[in-house]
């Protein structure tokens, strides 16, 4: 199961084997990061209803998480010696300094959670993830993609099942498993990962743009026809399965394995979630790598925005808290996004990293190269 190969003669001298950095990646960050703003302050719909454009920003619902989530799965891929990940010594190394970035997220989610904003704080599970991707950083990509489909069908029993441990549960607990499944979403990090072992040569992204496109199509076909979402969906929480009242037994298994809700936990939740994350990413690093100075210039305030993604969401959460009221509408997802693409690009241009990533980076190289 493992990638057998031998680490190829840069890593094995403790050079680092992340290569350049992947504008189009950034680009997807960016919008991953936007839609979670939308989320939080734009005022949105809860659902999309395709005869109402009023409703379409709802398509930020479900999938900018897991859209972070993939490219939290290519982030770590890409740092970790991309398409060839390297063996002993150095797979050590990267497993020391994922671990401290590891501990970095869940410290500074942990942080945000405690400013009490009304926002599902997804970092700790973040980082939690970086964890239990660990092991699997030399895993072939065919054998990541089954993994992530066992996560899927499990998914929706481990959403359900633990449940009952958050009985009475506040606001701070439920960010501890229960909105962000930590099964769900390993299978989101688990494709991100492939995704990045699989390689980024122009034929290999198309592919991906097709495959994702293809796949996200047919789930959410195949979920709406079986399991159509309930006409009281308001009422059910996010990650956890949700029949909808006077459901026949036969309806509420459907429910469970086949709903197309956003945040349902569903093996349709899961699958087209994960196809549109793939097609995304794909399509951003179509049109922006290997275009040349224009495409670079175009790209930057996007790029900068998600060349720098723990600082962003940290700083929308933290300004969210010192407002004097909650916004919830459109012009204010309008100045948040603004307002961050600004700093993004400013800091960006004249600092380079930002300070969280900065900080972060500062504290993996405390894991030291093994001579």
């Amino acid at each position: 199961m493992t990638n057998a190969r031998p680490a190829p003669p840069t890593a094995s001298r403790g050079v680092p084997v992340s290569g350049h950095r992947l504008q189009g990646v950034d680009v997807a960050r960016a919008l991953a990061l936007l839609g979670m703003m939308a989320t939080h302050v734009g005022g949105i719909a809860d659902q999309v209803d395709w005869a109402d454009p009023g409703t379409w920003a709802a398509i930020a619902h479900g999938r900018s998480s897991s859209l972070f989530a993939v490219l939290a799965g290519v982030s770590i891929g890409l740092t970790s010696g991309r398409a060839m990940p390297p063996g002993p010594p150095v797979i050590g190394r990267i497993r020391g300094r994922l671990a401290v970035r590891a501990a970095v997220v869940v410290a500074v989610g942990l942080l945000l959670m405690a400013l009490q904003t009304p926002v599902y704080v997804i970092l700790p599970t973040y980082g939690v993830l970086f964890l239990l991707a660990s092991p699997v950083l030399r895993v072939r990509p065919r054998w990541l993609v089954v993994i992530a489909a066992a996560c899927a069908v499990l998914s929706p029993v481990v959403a359900l099942g633990i449940v009952p441990l958050y009985t009475d549960a506040g606001m701070w607990e439920v960010q501890l498993g229960l909105v962000y499944p930590v099964v769900t979403f390993l299978a989101y990090v688990l494709v991100g990962l492939a995704v990045a072992r699989w390689g980024v040569a122009r034929r290999r992204q198309v592919a991906l743009l097709a495959s994702g496109t293809v796949v996200a199509v047919v789930a959410y076909v195949v979920g709406n026809v079986l399991a159509p979402v309930p006409v009281d969906a308001s009422q059910a929480f996010p990650g956890v399965p949700y029949a909808g009242q006077g459901s026949s037994p036969a309806q509420a298994l459907a429910q469970l394995f086949l709903s197309p809700r956003d945040h349902s936990s569903s093996i349709v939740d899961v699958v087209g979630t994960s196809g549109v994350a793939v097609a995304v990413i794909a399509l951003c690093t179509l049109l922006f790598d290997g275009r040349g100075r224009t495409a670079r210039r175009m790209a930057f305030p996007l790029a900068a925005l998600g060349s720098m993604p723990l600082t962003v969401y940290a700083g929308h959460l933290v300004v969210l808290a010192v407002l004097p009221g909650y916004p919830d509408s459109g012009s204010a997802w309008g100045w948040f996004a603004v307002g961050s693409v600004l700093f993004a690009t400013a800091w960006r241009t004249f600092l380079g990293r930002g300070p969280l990533e900065r900080l972060t980076a500062r504290l993996t190289r405390l894991v030291p190269d093994r001579r």
